[in-house]
Order: structure tokens, then sequence, then C-alpha cells
């Protein structure tokens, strides 16, 4: 049914239980995967200007911290007796949810998996939930594991 699944992944729990769901999804039905990682860069806009020490501090821990996500996906992927095709995506110019879905559509996706941490009441109001906005403006079908 699905051929090529994107798996949104920032190397949180929510997002490693994402990724088991995908990898076995992938497994399951023969499709390729591809991981993409997106590194928020608005924290230092503007900042950075100011600052370059600060942007690039941010942007080598931001890269280690993907780095170290996609090495848990390719761990679930290299099952010797059924290996899942993986590509792996780092995306550092846009925020996350518009990086997600234009990786999506970039690599020819037709399914996004991504994590939900599971906010709720103010605290769900006030950091949003890239999961729900995936899901609202995503043309692709969005499955969201929690």
């Amino acid at each position: 049914m699905f051929k090529h699944i994107l798996l949104a992944t920032d190397g949180s729990a929510a997002s490693d239980h994402a990724a088991r769901l995908a990898v076995t999804l992938a497994r399951e039905q023969h499709a390729r995967l591809t991981a993409v990682y997106v590194v928020d860069p608005y924290p230092y806009l503007g900042i950075g200007e100011a600052n370059p020490m600060g942007l690039n501090a941010y942007l080598s821990a931001a890269r280690d911290h993907a780095a170290a996500a996609h090495a848990k996906v390719m761990a679930l992927c290299n099952d010797k007796d059924k290996p899942v095709d993986l590509q792996l995506r780092l995306i550092e110019d846009a925020g996350a949810v518009v990086g997600i879905l234009k990786t999506a559509q970039d690599e020819g996706a037709d399914l996004i998996v991504a994590g939900s941490h599971g906010r709720t009441g103010i605290e769900k109001l006030m950091l949003g939930s890239v999961a729900a906005k995936l899901a609202t403006l995503s043309p692709l079908p969005v499955l969201i594991s929690r």
C-alpha cells in the first residue's frame, strides 16, 4: 500500500516510538523510509548576527543531536534478515512543519509518520504541536503515534 514512508524524528521518546512504528510499516509494506530531522532556525534568528559563535554552537549541537536521532533509526532498519531501505535527511533552512512537508513532497513520500508528545492544556497552547499541524496541513496521510 505505501511505497515511501517519511519519518519525522527529533530524537525524543515520542519520535523513537514513531520510528519503531515507521520501520515496522516499511518492513511489512516493502517500502522505502526517509528519516528527516529538522533543525529549527528560529531560536537564533537575529541573535546569530550579533553573536555568530552562539549560532555556530547551536547548529553544531543540533547536528550532533540529529546524528544521534538518525543513528537510532538506522539501528532499527539494520535487521540482517529484513533490512529497510533508509535515506537520511537533515533540514536546516525551515521550521519543523514546513521542512517535513517539503521533504515529503520532494522525496515523493506517500505517508508521514510522526510522534506526539501528548501535551494538553496550556502547554499545548503555548508550545503548539508539530504533529497536529502536520495532520492539518499535509496533503498526504499522516500517522501520529503516542
